[in-house]
Order: C-alpha cells, then sequence, then structure tokens
C-alpha cells in the first residue's frame, strides 16, 4: 500500500520474502476472528491444557519467569469490558480483509490463491456446542453471521469428516488461501516489479536527528529514511525499545504438518473445536495447523508438537491412512508475535514522529495484513486512516 502511494520503498529483512510465521499459518482469512485469546474463564482451563499431552496449549518451564509479566497482562485483558472492546477493534481491522487485498492480489497475479467458501467449525457433543455459545455470540454482536448445523448437514458439507463430530457452526463470509507462501511470494515480486527494493538485511538501529529517524543502521551501513515502519514479528519488540516504547511483546510458537497427496481433504478450512487445530486444504496437500507453545525465540522445536496436529487430524479425517511414510509429510515450527491483549500494534512511536509500527497481530497476522497495510500508508501519509486505530496504539501499554 506504501508503494502503491508512489513512495520509494526498501524493505529491510534478514529473511526471504514469506519464510516467517506467513509460511506456516493455517491459512484463514476469517473476518470473524474477532475472539481475544484471554476471556473471562480462560485461566482456569489452563492447568488442564497443559496437563493433556494432546492439549492445544504447552509452556517449556524454563521459559516461565520471562513469560510471567506478560502472562499477567494476559489475564487482565481477560475481563468483560475489555474483551468486548478489543472484539469490535478486531473486526474493524478483520472484516475488510479481502476487499483490502484484492487490489494488491490482482496486481500480484495471485488472484487464484484467495478463495471465499466459509470456515467451518466442528464439534463432538452438545456440551463442547453450547460452551462455544457466548464466544459465538459475542462474533454476532461484531456484525458476523453464523449457521448452525445438525449431524445431518455436516455429511452434506463435510462427508470426509468422522461422524465423531455431531454439531457445527458454518461462517460463510470467511476464506482462505490455498498456499500462503506462493502468495507472500508473489506480492513481493509484484513489489519489487514496481520499483520497490528488498534488502536481505536486519535492521539493528536508528539513526536520529531531532525528533526524527534519519536512516536504519545495518550489518552493510546505513539506509537513509524519510520515514520507517517497523514490522518485524516476534522480533519487534528491541527496535520498538530503540523507538521509544517499551512493548510486552512475545510469541507463541505454532506448528503444523503437511501431509502429501491425503486421501481425503476438507472442501473448506474445517477448526476442530476441542482440538483448537484447523485443517486446511491447500496447493501442497493438506495442513494441519495449530497449537500454541511459550519458549522463546531461541529454544529448538519440539516436533511432537507437530505429531500431534497429524495423530488429531487423522482421527478427524477417517479416511486418510493411518501409517504415512515421511516422504509425504513435512513439519514446520514458526513464531507468533502477540501481544497480550491480542491486539497488534499499529501507530506512531511515542517518540519520533516518522516512525510508524505494524506487528503484534498473534493469530490472525494472514488476516489482517492488508488492511494493517493500508492504515499505515494512511498513517504515513497524514491522511486519516480508514479504520479508528486508537485500540491499536503503543501507549495502551504506558
Amino acid at each position: 500500500y506504501l508503494k502503491r502511494d508512489g513512495r520509494t520503498m526498501v524493505v529491510l529483512d534478514p529473511g526471504a520474502p514469506g519464510e516467517g510465521a506467513s509460511y506456516g499459518n493455517a491459512g484463514c482469512l476469517n473476518g470473524s476472528s474477532v475472539v481475544p485469546m484471554s476471556l473471562p474463564g480462560t485461566l482456569a482451563k489452563v492447568p488442564g491444557w497443559l496437563l493433556d499431552p494432546m492439549g492445544p496449549l504447552a509452556i517449556r518451564w524454563r521459559y516461565l519467569p520471562v513469560l510471567l509479566p506478560w502472562f499477567w497482562r494476559f489475564v487482565q485483558a481477560g475481563r468483560p469490558e475489555k474483551v468486548q472492546a478489543q472484539a469490535r477493534a478486531l473486526r474493524a481491522l478483520l472484516a475488510p480483509s479481502i476487499e483490502t487485498y484484492r487490489p494488491l492480489v490482482k496486481a500480484a497475479g495471485a488472484e487464484d490463491l484467495v478463495h471465499r467458501a466459509g470456515h467451518l467449525f466442528a464439534y463432538k457433543s452438545e456440551a463442547s456446542f453450547a460452551k462455544d455459545a457466548g464466544v459465538n455470540q459475542l462474533r454476532r454482536d461484531n456484525g458476523v453471521e453464523i449457521q448452525e448445523l445438525t449431524s445431518d448437514d455436516l455429511r452434506q458439507l463435510e462427508p470426509a469428516l468422522s461422524r465423531d463430530f455431531i454439531r457445527g457452526r458454518l461462517i460463510a463470509e470467511n476464506g482462505h488461501c490455498s498456499n500462503p507462501l506462493r502468495l507472500v511470494q508473489s506480492l513481493a515480486e509484484a513489489f519489487v516489479r514496481h520499483g520497490g527494493v528488498i534488502r536481505r538485511l536486519a535492521a539493528e538501529a536508528f539513526d536520529v536527528i531531532d525528533d526524527r529517524v534519519v536512516a536504519v543502521t545495518t550489518a552493510e551501513g546505513h539506509q537513509p529514511a524519510s520515514a520507517v515502519v517497523l514490522a518485524a514479528g516476534a522480533w519487534s519488540r528491541p527496535l520498538a525499545a530503540k523507538l521509544g516504547d517499551a512493548l510486552p511483546l512475545d510469541t507463541e510458537r505454532g506448528y503444523h504438518i503437511m501431509l502429501k497427496d491425503p486421501e481425503v481433504a476438507p472442501r473448506i478450512p474445517t477448526m476442530s473445536a476441542e482440538g483448537k487445530f484447523v485443517a486446511t486444504p491447500m496447493e501442497p496437500g493438506l495442513r494441519f495447523a495449530g497449537t500454541v507453545e511459550f519458549a522463546g525465540l531461541d529454544a529448538p522445536p519440539d516436533w511432537r508438537r507437530a505429531r500431534i496436529l497429524l495423530r488429531q487430524g487423522q482421527d478427524m479425517y477417517p479416511g486418510l491412512a493411518r501409517e504415512i511414510t515421511d516422504e509425504r509429510l513435512s513439519l514446520w515450527m514458526g513464531f507468533r508475535p502477540s501481544m497480550p491483549d491480542s491486539l497488534p500494534v499499529i501507530g506512531p512511536s511515542s517518540r519520533y514522529g516518522n516512525a510508524f509500527y505494524a506487528f503484534g497481530p498473534g493469530h490472525v497476522g494472514l488476516v489482517a495484513g492488508s488492511m494493517t497495510g493500508r492504515v499505515t500508508a494512511d498513517l504515513v501519509a497524514g491522511r486519516r486512516p480508514a479504520i479508528d486505530v486508537a485500540p491499536f496504539s503503543a501507549a495502551r501499554f504506558r
């Protein structure tokens, strides 16, 4: 969006486009993802999740002392009045996602990668279906239409789904990307084609004169800048501190496992309500993605987390082979840049008028990306943003 404004743009990134969190996400473009991670009652569920080896949450205990300040803010963010405000802010950011991607995807020749076929939540019991009534009312309160499905409805919609699932909720407005890596690569190629520059370098610091950033320091020298946007994902925290803001960013490590040439697959992305993971049909195969692990940026992956997803996926789709060779599988772990209140940081730094933040979307990075880009371009240009960015301000943590 900044390049579409006619600006001279340089992206500094030590990795290749699409190789970060974008590579491995579930591919969901869900404007309905307005439910914050912290809710009333979430804390009571944590011990059970941690004790369950097949559960959706894991914590490396050595990391717990580092995590505690973030976790305290997370618990505080789950108060009912805060949840309502967070949901409204997320809806404004996420609802226009597919439309806001549309001109970018068209210019990149990647329209075949974005689909709007809906998103299914599948339940194994009436009890778990009933437990989700509150979060679905939160979605409805924010304009999301939800169709409730019976067991027969599920069979018609997704015949490959296990008959253990007896209820469902379908959100037709949602979409998905069938290859997030190729999408980001296509966007990057279009950016370069239209005059943008991508340099494989890490930003290390900022050169400042008076109250403005004039350059970004890298291992190869100083990159001049009339304005800077910090969008370094899970690595944004120390750079934000150099721009004047101490922000409680941490990383929720996520895993996926990809199955090539699956015997069966869902028609649309389907979430197991009990397992808290998503099955998404993609170009490279069937992706099972989910789980949350707190272990920081340096700990090695625990590939058991990905293998758990495969076992759960096989239970979800009995038509999949029971014994699958490693040649058909690929495993991945990545870093979700997560704020304790489930809202990204979007807006100016507190110290420098030409420095802006665009990071921390947690579980909704792909769907939040397009509107974040549009809003950031508005802010850099001095235009009134397309949405109210006050809820995403770095100042909320002062």
